[in-house]
């Protein structure tokens, strides 16, 4: 029996670059950089000013009234907008489908941050009588696909992943074997974040994990560039709409690639640095490749983690060559992260849009900011400018805290 095929037809998105998924792609062809100085609060005092912010958000336009936005962190207002914009990108109608063969799994690593602040001061100034009766729905990261289940009256398979900055990923992972296995023929998948609050940005400047180049911030994040100081703390949302091959033919659904495998695996070492020898990426990356049916030589395309850490571009370049060898120096390589920063748990979400849009316009954007490359990092990155090549098979790498590493892979149908 073969196993059921598992193919995207809808995408939405919520970043730094745009509020949708054209806006999004166009401003990474351009290679232009979402990073800015904060806004969100006063930053005077941090060490870290800059970041990838969400710009000129309105989660009105997903369809919900000021009430339901009112009862949503943001990080699920903004899984609720990009889930909206990957529906209608689709064209899926949900009231002819039945809901219990429509799930959503999302990831989400940290959840409703913003929400824990506000909570916290309300308690210290005047006890348990000053919380809101919301704190805790609004708090917990499984809010996001909760939440989107109701809201498009979804009843099938409905779980949150939170691996940090693998949880889209996994999430993904989760979604595809969801539908392999018959559990449902549509899947919601992806993953959201917005940790960009006092106690989300003064945690990362405490680890001193973060870029500190406030005087430049489109040129803070630069992927395997020999200046890079550090990541750059960003939020949004990637949302992708994972239906069943057959399911997705017959209502004539456009088809931008299909989702071919999954791999992941831990590293067992360090709980914030990845292994040096890799050993964990390699696995995840053969164990995607191996779940696909691919030969490393006929992969076309990285979608790399590419933090711009000294410790991670390094340790990510030696996977790659060890997984693809000789391959490797034919393999085009980009970081969506020197445009649109960290997104945390939200990061497989939209650079697995991207390898589905790289395929589906025959198109790669570049790894900006790459000035200096790292002797240590010899790939070829796609430095500073797209092109355009035809892209059959592609993975998108995600490695998060913990140890977590989640590789997807996807191809033309």
């Amino acid at each position: 029996m073969s196993r059921r095929r598992v193919v995207i037809t809808g995408m939405g998105t919520v970043n730094p670059l745009g509020n949708n998924i054209p806006d999004y792609w166009a401003g990474l062809l351009a290679g232009r950089s979402g990073i800015s100085k904060l806004t969100h609060f006063d930053v005077s005092g941090f060490p870290v000013r800059i970041g990838g912010e969400v710009k000129n958000f309105d989660p009105s336009l997903s369809g919900l009234d000021a009430k339901s936005i009112r009862r949503l962190d943001r990080f699920s207002q903004f899984a609720m907008s990009a889930t909206a914009e990957a529906i209608k990108d689709s064209g899926i109608e949900f009231d002819k489908e039945d809901a219990f063969r429509c799930g959503v799994i999302l990831g989400c690593g940290i959840g409703g941050l913003a929400e824990l602040e506000s909570g916290h001061q309300a308690f210290l100034a005047g006890g348990v009588r000053k919380l809101g009766p919301l704190m805790i729905p609004k708090m917990i990261s499984n809010a996001a696909p909760g939440n989107v289940s109701i809201h498009f009256g979804l009843s099938g398979p409905n779980t949150s992943v939170a691996t940090a900055c693998a949880s889209a990923g996994n999430a993904v992972a989760d979604a595809l074997r969801t539908i392999r296995a018959d559990d449902a023929d549509i899947v919601i998948s992806g993953g959201t974040e917005a940790a960009i609050t006092p106690l989300g940005l003064g945690g990362f400047c405490a680890l001193r994990a973060l870029s500190q180049r406030n005087d430049d911030p489109a040129a803070a994040s630069r992927p395997f560039d020999r200046n890079r100081d550090g990541f750059v703390l960003s939020e949004g949302a990637g949302i992708l709409i994972l239906e069943e091959y057959e399911h997705a033919c017959r209502r004539g659904a456009k088809i931008y690639c299909e989702l071919l495998g999954s791999g992941a695996t831990a590293d067992a070492y360090h709980i914030t640095a990845p292994h040096p020898e890799g050993k964990g990426a390699i696995r995840a990356m053969q164990n995607a490749l191996r779940d696909a049916h691919i030969a490393t030589d006929e992969v076309d395309y990285v979608n790399a983690h590419g933090t711009s850490t000294d410790l991670g571009d390094v340790a990510e370049t030696g996977a790659i060559k060890q997984v693809f060898g000789a391959h490797s120096k034919k393999l085009a390589v980009s970081s969506t992260k020197s445009m649109v920063g960290h997104l945390l748990g939200a990061s497989g979400g939209v650079e697995l849009i991207v390898c589905a849009l790289s395929i589906h316009h025959g198109k790669l954007h570049p790894t900006i900011n790459l000035v200096e490359p790292d002797l240590r990092c010899d790939l070829d990155y796609v430095p500073n400018v797209a092109r355009d090549q035809k892209i059959k098979y592609a993975i998108s790498n995600s490695f998060g805290f913990g140890g977590h590493n989640s590789c997807l892979a996807v191809g033309a149908v």
